[in-house]
């Protein structure tokens, strides 16, 4: 009966881990808030279209 070998994953498995710019980013407070606003304008110029 032949035995079932378990091997470690290979490195090229794991997800890339993000860098130091990519984590300021999303940590960003200053970004988030300027997202939000192009969001929120985004949806309000959609939601005047439609009452129009």
């Amino acid at each position: 009966m032949a035995k079932n070998i378990v091997r470690g994953y290979y490195d090229e498995s794991y997800p890339p881990l993000p860098t130091k710019a990519t984590k300021y980013w999303r940590h960003s407070i200053v970004k988030q808030v300027i997202r939000f606003i192009v969001l929120n304008l985004r949806i309000m110029r959609i939601i005047v279209g439609g009452h129009s």
